[in-house]
């Protein structure tokens, strides 16, 4: 499995997804220090936390979950990689795996960059009370753990489709629906790309749709729905190896 990130990581060094990491939390960085504040205090901090989330939770963390996917995935389909991949002594279970994991520690460094974003918003806009850094870490982290049925569904499309763009293309129309999803309070916690919004705004922020839905459930769904995507991608893929 190390091999196999460091392969991922060998493939990444020189890609666009570097440039394309700091996009959002420059735009939920701006979104913050410029958005207008109700409280000051504390609750200045959980204003600003949840305008940063959602500008970067409506539409670009989940674009660019499977744009991770996508270029991961990319390599392999040039030039029937896969085929001379499985082909090494590896276990398809272990590369699928390794993709996964590394579509998972972009996220993760997304995510950090956004803490960052947050953090630095709410002291250029000169709050009295000091950075809440256990709340905008808890928002990272959940909306980093929200990605995770996102990117297994991803993942599954990204194998799936040799083309680039039809993975993309996809995500890029199931993420639109996000404004309109997320007002349902029973229908926008299934909804994998809808999910790290939802984990991400502070709870009881604001008072419609599945914004009132308990973090229990909220990551009991993310949970389930995680193990169903990659069992079924996994399967897919072996079979497919095979």
């Amino acid at each position: 499995m190390a091999r196999l990130l460091a392969s991922e990581w060998i493939k990444l060094r020189r890609s666009i997804i570097w440039l394309l990491l700091p996009a959002s939390p420059l735009l939920a960085f701006v979104a913050s220090w410029r958005s207008s504040l109700d409280s000051g205090g504390a609750q200045a901090w959980r204003e600003v936390l949840a305008v940063g989330a959602m500008v970067h939770g409506y539409l670009f963390l989940p674009l660019l979950v499977g744009i991770f996917a996508a270029l991961l995935c990319r390599f392999e389909h040039a030039s029937g990689g896969w085929k001379q991949l499985l082909a090494l002594p590896v276990r398809p279970a272990a590369v699928y795996g390794a993709k996964l994991a590394a579509i998972m520690a972009l996220a993760a460094i997304l995510q950090l960059l956004m803490c960052a974003a947050i953090a630095g918003a709410g002291l250029l806009r000169g709050l009295d009370a000091p950075v809440p850094w256990g709340m905008i870490g808890m928002s990272a982290f959940g909306g980093w753990l929200a990605c995770l049925p996102l990117a297994a569904l991803q993942l599954l499309a990204s194998t799936a489709f040799q083309s680039f763009a039809a993975p993309l293309a996809v995500n890029v129309v199931f993420t639109i629906p996000n404004m309109l999803v997320a007002n349902s309070r029973d229908f926008a916690p299934w909804y994998p790309w809808v999910q790290p919004l939802l984990a991400m705004v502070p709870q009881d922020t604001y008072g419609f749709g599945a914004f009132n839905v308990s973090l229990e459930t909220l990551l009991a769904v993310i949970g389930g729905s995680f193990l169903v995507f990659l069992c079924s991608g996994l399967l897919y893929f072996v079979r497919r190896a095979v």
